[in-house]
């Protein structure tokens, strides 16, 4: 990987961006606020995360990547350029980048992605799909002819993927993941107690006592929000066991999906799998008691990877190594727009 390389791996819920050797240089919220009346970028990242809910009208702060692809192209392609322009500052020609993409993307979100990177001031684009960055982040030789199954689940979708000797056998994507858990932690208090909580809200209480397998109920902590009848203030104490009630529903999604999976893999690869076990990775698979789930209902043994968050972004800085060798999942598109 040259020292002007830049892997990015686009999620919905945050970037995180690398560079040639200097490993990670950008790690923060996929958010863009933007002056409508002045046709500018206020902010990105942290800075435009704090603006959401609290900006004055002709100002927008905005996550322009839904369930994992561009809903908002001039949005994203603002995002992707500061980003880009903190990245490579010093700089004197513009980058080779290197973008991660759910494997299910279509070919229209494709484009989309490597016209955003391409405005944004690449010189060359390439794309690679998550799984195959998941693992190689993870440090998994895909390499060998022996089946290895990945559930990288982000803020937007969860890929759930079996890889062989360098390729993906069978692969799929769910929009089930991070942004998901939080709308219904935002559903379940709401009905269940006629309190109206934020997003942010629900993540910390996610974080903090999100739990999916034997929850403890001695566990609990005090959320803030407003009583939908009366339309105040209220604070309320909620408990492992109900986030567990909160959460159950939308953890099982993640779960039948890797059974659809399993149930068309190659017999062979299914036994390499039960002796290897399954690999989480994503923010999402930080969830507690999501591992011990998958296992207690697949039947094979799960274990998120060394730090999860960052497993993709590392997958994406190894993947220049690896262009020559990826039989699949590994896209080089720097002529994309001309096809």
């Amino acid at each position: 990987m040259s020292s002007m390389d830049i892997g990015i791996d686009l999620g919905t819920a945050n970037i995180i961006i690398t560079m040639g050797g200097k490993g990670i240089i950008v790690n923060e919220p996929s958010v863009v606020a933007y002056n409508k009346k002045k046709g500018e970028v206020v902010a990105v990242g942290r800075e435009a995360y704090k603006m959401i809910g609290r900006t004055p009208e002709y100002i927008v702060a905005v996550r322009p990547l839904r369930d994992g692809v561009i809903s908002d192209h001039d949005m994203t392609m603002l995002m992707l350029r500061e980003f880009i322009r903190k990245a490579s500052k010093n700089l004197l020609i513009k980058p080779q980048i290197i973008i991660c993409v759910p494997s299910s993307i279509t070919d229209v979100e494709n484009r989309a992605v490597v016209e955003a990177a391409l405005s944004a001031g690449a010189r060359k684009v390439y794309l690679i799909k998550e799984p195959i960055a998941a693992l190689l982040g993870a440090g998994v030789d895909i390499t060998k002819p022996s089946g290895t199954m990945v559930v990288d689940i982000g803020g937007g979708t969860a890929d759930v993927a079996v890889i062989s000797f360098n390729g993906i056998v069978k692969a799929t994507s769910i929009r089930m993941a991070g942004n998901k858990f939080d709308q219904a932690i935002i559903k379940y208090v709401s009905q269940k107690h006629k309190i109206l909580i934020g997003e942010k809200t629900a993540e910390t209480a996610k974080k903090t006592v999100g739990n999916v397998f034997e929850p403890d109920p001695d566990v609990s902590m005090i959320i803030k929000g407003r009583n939908v009848v009366k339309g105040l203030p209220q604070s309320l104490e909620i408990t492992e066991a109900n986030m567990r009630d909160a959460l159950i529903d939308s953890a099982m999604e993640i779960v039948n999906k890797i059974k659809s999976v399993l149930e068309v893999t190659p017999p062979e690869l299914v036994g390499d799998i039960l002796a290897s076990g399954i690999i989480l990775t994503g923010g999402g698979s930080l969830l507690k008691g999501l591992d011990r789930l998958i296992a207690h209902n697949v039947g094979a043994p799960c274990r998120p990877a060394e730090n999860p968050i960052e497993c993709v972004a590392r997958g994406v800085a190894k993947a220049f190594k690896y262009a020559d060798e990826l039989l699949d999942g590994f896209e080089k598109v720097s002529m994309y727009k001309y096809k």
